[in-house]
């Protein structure tokens, strides 16, 4: 792999980051019901500040991001099974972080489903709750903060 490219998604990023979300291994079994029929539309990408990571030769998709601003929470975030290990998530989380500085946001909330936590945690974020089980997702989930 050669150099990553962060960029903005726009709408016609929109089928190939479905593809990557729903291609994880990280939901599989118990955890595909938080994925199961989400698509990434093109109306959540024109509201929504989504970042994607490719190559930089090849415009290969190595993972994303979104970043709500009000309140700030880090809003799914992937990176490709086969590109796991390379430092790809390290990139969009320093990615995500220096843009939440140069907005002015002090943390970003993460609401993670449980085998991310321990990246998340690596990363520098600090748990701070517990989500209680939801209807697609009927087990707890981490909530962690991000401070900026």
């Amino acid at each position: 792999m050669t150099e990553t490219t962060i960029r903005r998604a726009d709408a016609a990023d929109a089928d190939r980051l479905t593809a990557l979300m729903q291609a994880s291994s990280a939901y599989r079994g118990e955890y595909f019901a938080m994925i199961d029929g989400y698509r990434m539309r093109p109306d959540y990408l024109a509201r929504h500040e989504v970042f994607l990571a490719v190559d930089a030769d090849t415009d290969r998709l190595l993972g994303f991001y979104g970043l709500i601003r009000e309140p700030a929470e880090l809003d799914l975030m992937f990176v490709a099974d086969e590109t796991q290990g390379l430092g790809i998530g390290r990139k969009l989380i320093t990615d995500m972080l220096d843009r939440a500085r140069a907005a002015g946001i002090a943390s970003v909330k993460v609401v993670s489903h449980p085998p991310a936590e321990g990246f998340y945690l690596r990363m520098g974020a600090e748990r701070t709750g517990t989500r209680p089980p939801q209807v697609k997702t009927p087990w707890e989930q981490p909530e962690l903060r991000f401070t900026v």
